[in-house]
């Protein structure tokens, strides 16, 4: 393909035509055989409802089965969206628009890509978190693929079963560690399904190329495992041998099936897990931990923005990180990372300016022996500090960061001596959802008498401090991990490299205006997503072809115009 052809959308094989034809193009519904009839109308890829025209209805054998009138694609969003805003309970949207994917998909993802800011917290953080717990009692049919201790010795049948075949993003999850929520066994496929609903709607991924999974080895969890209606094993968790057994099934059956080119995202495994698989597979897997490294590149876009509210370069700070398992971690190494891009110092010295607090206080070099294995870069030299308020005291910090999945952590007390030590503190509270959020946007601008630089994980609403209006930025994952898919994908790259990362990170930096910091924003509106996007899009691809690991050759001319037009649309195709 030369760096002119931009007619293969969704940057994978187009087998019906569905995608290389144009928008105004006619295109023929296949299932099996041509849908038509009842059947079309069943199809959730095919189906219109009310917007089949008067010349479909003949062609495909309608008539009758449709009231007469012919809606357009916008008056059934109109509706749609009307009927969502009587929902008093964010659940019962939650479920309305996962009927909605399962009847009409192109409708689903209209309604998502148009309305993106009000319905990201409905199908991802904070609802997503209260349907996972909630999966088995809402389950209506099932998504995607559950591959349980069941199946083992027969993962790649499991696989074969799906009917799509040019799979091109795998989200995975075994459900230990949902959001801040825990163990949630099998139930933890909300978070697959909406990852993957984000990647189409975000990133204009095909929804045919992805295919989110759940692999069930059991779950701890007492009061799911006396649960009637737990759709999962009713045993505890495999471990060790077994565990890494199935695994390792799980992945040589991926590679099997759907080549060296599909994008594998782990997603909400326990910290021992997260780290081992990552680190076992990313040499010889398309593999991607969003956990570890998707909270990493948007932390450090945030970050890299903010500098021009903070003054001075990213070594110039220091970092105070309360939570040390795999976001604060993998926060704290990508921020080293860019610290040695921009500097040319080795990382252990960047590390230095990195401080990190776990359960049992502040990780110094006198824990060293009793520390997990990812968290001994970070052991410094120190005397043992309990207390994070006697931390931020005592290292200064310019920077603090809320990974720990603990709620209400940052107590006045912390944030007054935050704000003691600096002009604009910047705080954030990463953990997810909602309710184990570090602090909330209104403590923020109060305690800190409006002059914190607050970003969080799930969303605030604006807040009114002082006669100003601040709009708390969401460090929300969407921004990063959609568009560094499809620049994986459009490249055709093999391997997952740090740098493509912090290319992401850069990218997303980039999409801050002026207009965006006078509000106190150091991330864009939701909003412009797609065009944010397909921006970070052609930066992890021009670094995959930098760095050898792109496939797709030649190297399009235009990135940033091919990622466009790969995207997938969600208006209606017309059938002949």
């Amino acid at each position: 393909m030369d760096g002119g052809d931009y007619s293969v959308a969704g940057g994978v094989e187009d087998v019906y035509g569905e995608d290389a034809a144009s928008m105004d193009q006619p295109v023929t519904p296949w299932t099996v055989s041509v849908a038509s009839g009842y059947s079309l109308m069943r199809d959730p890829r095919h189906n219109k409802g009310l917007a089949f025209t008067e010349k479909e209805r003949d062609a495909h054998y309608l008539r009758g089965l449709l009231p007469p009138v012919v809606l357009t694609q916008e008056l059934q969003e109109k509706k749609l969206m009307h009927n969502l805003r009587q929902y008093q309970v964010p659940l019962q949207r939650y479920m309305a628009l996962m009927d909605l994917q399962e009847r009409n998909e192109r409708l689903f993802y209209k309604l998502l890509v148009d309305n993106v800011e009000e319905l990201l917290p409905v199908v991802y953080t904070p609802t997503v978190g209260e349907a996972c717990q909630k999966y088995g009692s809402i389950f209506r049919r099932p998504q995607g693929l559950y591959v349980s201790l069941k199946e083992k010795g027969k993962i790649l049948e499991v696989l074969k079963n799906w009917p799509q075949r040019s799979v091109q993003v795998i989200v995975v999850t075994d459900g230990e560690r949902i959001l801040g929520l825990g163990d949630l066994g099998c139930q933890g496929m909300g978070i697959p399904v909406g990852k993957l609903s984000l990647y189409t709607a975000l990133g204009g991924v095909r929804p045919s190329a992805c295919l989110p999974i759940t692999i069930d080895v059991g779950t701890n969890n007492e009061k799911l495992l006396n649960d009637e209606f737990y759709i999962g094993l009713r045993q505890r968790r495999a471990t060790g041998q077994e565990y890494a057994e199935l695994l390792h099934e799980f992945m040589s059956a991926v590679k099997q099936n759907y080549g060296e080119k599909v994008l594998i995202q782990f997603e909400d495994f326990a910290n021992h897990n997260a780290f081992e698989l990552l680190a076992r597979y990313s040499s010889s897997h398309l593999v991607f931990n969003d956990d570890i490294q998707g909270t990493a590149s948007v932390v450090l876009a945030g970050l890299l923005a903010a500098l021009r509210l903070l003054g001075g370069t990213l070594a110039d700070h220091r970092f105070l990180f309360l939570g040390a398992g795999e976001a604060g971690t993998g926060i704290a190494e990508l921020i080293a990372l860019e610290m040695s891009k921009q500097t040319g110092n080795p990382i252990e010295e960047n590390r230095k300016k990195i401080w990190l607090v776990d359960s049992r206080g502040l990780i110094v070099d006198s824990r060293k022996e009793s520390l997990q294995h990812f968290k001994k870069p970070w052991a410094h030299e120190h005397e043992p500090v309990k207390e994070l308020v006697d931390a931020v005291k005592a290292i200064k910090p310019t920077v603090l960061i809320g990974t720990s999945g603990v709620g209400k952590q940052f107590t006045k007390e912390v944030v007054e001596a935050m704000a003691a030590l600096n002009e604009k503190p910047l705080i954030m509270a990463l953990s997810n959802p909602t309710s184990q959020a570090e602090w909330t946007a209104e403590e923020a601008y109060t305690w800190s008498e409006g002059r914190a630089i607050f970003a969080s994980g799930s969303p605030f609403d604006p807040f009114e401090y002082d006669g100003k209006v601040f709009v708390p930025g969401q460090a929300n994952n969407a921004y990063i991990f959609p568009g560094f898919g499809l620049g994986v994908i459009i490249s055709g790259a093999i391997r997952v490299h740090d740098d493509m990362l912090l290319a992401a990170s850069e990218a997303l930096a980039l999409q801050v205006t002026e207009e965006h910091y006078e509000k106190g924003l150091i991330y864009p509106p939701f909003s412009d997503i797609r065009k944010i996007s397909a921006n970070i899009a052609a930066k992890v691809a021009a670094k995959a072809y930098e760095l050898g690991l792109a496939s797709h050759l030649p190297q399009p001319k235009d990135l940033v115009k091919y990622a466009e037009s790969c995207m997938y649309s969600p208006k209606y195709r017309t059938y002949r």
